[in-house]
């Protein structure tokens, strides 16, 4: 039997794209029920009524193909609330009809780029978690552009670096080196280790400050917590 439980935990997959922190631990699931047919209804909220539509639509459809990859879930129903654009996003992503065509005339495209420049995104912000502890250990650059991921201290940021760099198609085994340039994953030079790190290190900065923003703005708009949501 499919439980809100199975649910959730498929729900858990599908990531914020500029955040890169689950919808679940967001708080962004207002609601999650499964019937005893096997029909799941989820719920959406966003921080603010005029979140990006382009952003909302990837969470939304993300949302939909995992909870119907559930087993057991014999109808899905995921329905963004609050939404200046919910009613198109809602419409596209059961019509399975794509961001362009929900957005007949207002879109150029699909979405595949800005998901794979929000992962460039999180690989260097991924980078700077794992290398920042190497750093402060005393590190050069000659020593880090000669590491490879192999190397690196194992722990939660190494295995979350490696599969966001195995989502964009960038080597991501224990041969593969520690630093690469993720729009090219060629390895990143002695010389260059220094700005390599510095953009790393501003973007995780950048990443995080947007999450605080967002969860304050969210918790601002809805008193309740979100089922799935981590607390703080």
């Amino acid at each position: 039997m499919t439980t809100v439980a199975m649910v959730l935990a498929a729900l858990e997959t599908v990531r914020d794209p500029e955040l890169d922190e689950p919808i679940t631990a967001l708080g962004f699931v207002r609601a999650c029920t499964v019937s005893a047919d096997g029909d799941a209804s989820v719920r959406l909220r966003l921080p603010t009524y005029f979140c990006a539509p382009n952003f909302a639509f990837l969470m939304v459809a993300d949302a939909y193909d995992a909870v119907c990859a559930v087993e057991g879930v014999r109808r899905t129903e995921v329905v963004l609330e609050d939404h200046f654009a919910a009613d198109a996003i809602n419409g596209g992503v059961a019509a399975r009809a794509g961001f362009a065509r929900s957005f007949e005339g207002q879109a150029r495209g699909e979405l595949d780029e800005l998901r794979a420049g929000f992962l460039r995104k999180a690989v260097l912000a991924g980078t700077d978690q794992v290398c920042r502890p190497l750093v402060r250990a005393g590190s050069t650059p000659e020593r880090l552009a000669e590491l490879t991921l192999g190397e690196a201290p194992a722990g939660r940021a190494l295995d979350r670096l490696r599969r966001r760099r195995a989502e964009l198609g960038l080597p991501a085994g224990d041969d593969a080196p520690l630093l690469i340039e993720p729009a090219t994953g060629l390895p990143v030079g002695a010389g260059q280790v220094p700005l390599h790190l510095r953009r790393a290190h501003t973007t995780r900065v950048g990443v995080e400050a947007n999450t605080g923003i967002c969860r304050g703005m969210l918790r601002h708009r809805y008193a309740d917590r979100g089922q799935g949501e981590e607390e703080l």
